[in-house]
């Protein structure tokens, strides 16, 4: 090869590589990135955002630093990612109130779908429908029969009006054939359970990991898991879907994000990562003690479900008569 071609080729080469260099310059200077949680320390997002955060951060080359944001069922935190840099340092750890929030509230200062860009669905994981042992019901069938028999004087907890674990009842009652069973909100599951653990209130449904130990000691009885599959947490606890509601398929789920505008390259880099993350054997019995199942889909992936989510909630929503100001 002549000189004169090597020269060309070498010159090429730069440009090309001047071309994919800016398009990641948080994959390449090493600053900080932020992992924005829209949730309170402590939460199942929070716990799975630093379950993965450590090997994300040996995979990235570069610290991944968690920041809390609560508020708003996560629109305050949300609002901060999609505001963020183009250039990968900012990304977020979102849950199904992310797809639930433009039913709920009347205005939003983001749009859930075009102001994001979809990484990954870091993982699953099941509710549980719950009953105080003072409810006549051991299972769905017998819960249904009570509540069409005393049509209003049953009632369920929720951890607050729109959220998840809200619309998981309202949508249980829908599938049932529109049961009549009141609902009582609260801020948040911590009062729920002890109200629900000394009977103020009947019924709720709650995160597995958090009841399991409830159940097993005979405080609460468990109804029936919300997921299509059983939880690995209660095997010999049967689906309401196995119990007769085909249709019923309620899953808690955290996502990675980015702010739309970040290159291809970087959200590619991410969930990559990501991936790679998931097959780390501390992270998988982390995921498996907090009750989270693996997904790790694609971004394209991602995104379709993002969509079929805010739709599905869209139509609970309405049919709850749900809202938020």
């Amino acid at each position: 090869m002549s000189t004169c071609n090597r020269k060309r080729r070498a010159t090429a080469a730069a440009l090309v590589l001047s071309l994919i260099v800016p398009a990641l310059p948080a994959m390449a200077d090493g600053k900080p990135v932020r992992m924005i949680v829209p949730n309170a320390p402590g939460s199942s997002v929070d716990a799975l955002a630093r379950t993965i955060g450590n090997p994300l951060s040996r995979l990235l080359g570069q610290p991944v630093v968690i920041e809390n944001l609560p508020g708003a069922g996560g629109v305050t935190g949300t609002s901060q990612i999609v505001r963020g840099a183009r250039d990968g340092s900012v990304i977020g750890m979102v849950s199904n109130n992310h797809a639930v929030n433009p039913s709920i509230y009347k205005s939003m200062p983001f749009d859930t779908l075009k102001d994001i860009k979809p990484v990954s669905v870091i993982g699953g994981s099941p509710f549980v429908l719950v009953a105080h042992p003072s409810v006549a019901a051991k299972d769905m069938k017998e819960l249904i029969a009570l509540a069409r028999k005393k049509p209003g004087e049953l009632n369920y907890g929720s951890s607050g009006n729109g959220t998840i674990l809200h619309l998981a009842a309202e949508a249980f009652k829908s599938e049932a054939g529109g049961l009549d069973i009141r609902h009582v909100p609260y801020k948040g599951t911590g009062q729920l359970t002890t109200d629900l653990l000394g009977g103020q209130v009947q019924l709720a449904v709650l995160g597995v990991t958090g009841v399991a130990q409830h159940i097993k000691a005979g405080k609460l009885r468990a109804i029936g898991v919300t997921t299509k599959t059983r939880s690995s947490i209660l095997p010999d606890v049967p689906t309401l879907a196995e119990q007769g509601l085909p249709g019923y398929d309620m899953e808690g789920w955290i996502a990675l994000i980015a702010p739309a505008g970040v290159p291809q390259q970087v959200v590619d880099k991410l969930y990559a990562d990501v991936r790679s993350a998931l097959q780390n054997r501390e992270v998988q019995e982390a995921m498996a003690q907090q009750g989270i199942t693996p997904r790790g889909t694609t971004p394209e992936a991602t995104a379709q479900f993002f969509q079929q989510e805010v739709a599905r909630y869209a139509k609970i929503v309405k049919e709850s008569g749900a809202t938020m100001e």
